[in-house]
């Protein structure tokens, strides 16, 4: 692979160091490597909505908050239907994800919870605010215990920096990815698209798709 890096420094540095102080070359050569890596990684936008129209491989969506965006999908789209699961599906080593709230006593109460596909394990693992609500945070991390409690399921998830308890109340939403194609892909449709990268030329690009299947609104 074409080391950008590499053939700047050994082009263009021999030449420098020849007049520029070498605390400039060195801060010369950091900021040609910052620069590569932060072209090659294009910022995401998360988008949540309704399907407008689609032309080809362009999706017109009215987002939840009332604004429209165009999104290309690349030709390779991954497709995934949200659908409807029970909570009994969650099962202690399920790779789950868990929109919450924070409750004071250090709990996240579930405003929904999906369940991963195997194939997904470890995905995006971890805990982070989330924007489903004002202060909403996600959990994507694996069972390792789910107990029947008064107010609902309580259950412990653990990723690889700490664990977390959460209480699923019985109305909580419950659904899982299914794959899918290009025929969820219609108007009307509701849809969650997690990472949009943005393009330089202020464009949106998805290399995946989920849409909620039946009516649903992907409730993560």
């Amino acid at each position: 692979m074409f080391d950008r890096r590499n053939a700047l420094e050994g082009t263009i540095m021999p030449k420098l160091k020849n007049w520029m102080p070498r605390a400039v070359v060195a801060a010369f050569a950091t900021f040609i490597a910052v620069s590569s890596v932060s072209a090659q990684q294009a910022p995401t936008v998360r988008i949540r909505g309704a399907i407008a129209s689609v032309d080809g491989n362009m999706l017109d969506i009215k987002t939840r908050e009332g604004s429209d965006v165009r999104v290309r999908m690349t030709d390779n789209v991954a497709v995934f239907a949200v659908v409807k699961t029970e909570l009994s599906e969650i099962k202690e080593g399920s790779y789950i994800g868990v929109t919450a709230m924070p409750e004071p006593d250090g709990t996240q109460r579930a405003i929904a919870v999906h369940i991963f596909p195997e194939n997904q394990r470890g995905a995006a693992e971890g805990f982070r605010p989330w924007d489903a609500r004002a202060n909403s945070t996600m959990t994507n991390a694996t069972v390792s215990q789910t107990i029947k409690g008064t107010d609902g399921q309580n259950i412990t998830v653990k990723y690889k920096d700490g664990e977390k308890k959460v209480v699923v109340p019985p109305d909580t939403p419950i659904v899982t990815f299914v794959a899918s194609d290009r025929s969820e892909i219609k108007p009307g449709a509701r849809l969650i698209i997690f990472g949009a990268a943005k393009k330089e030329d202020g464009s949106l690009e998805a290399n995946r798709v989920n849409v909620g299947r039946d009516g649903i609104t992907p409730p993560m």
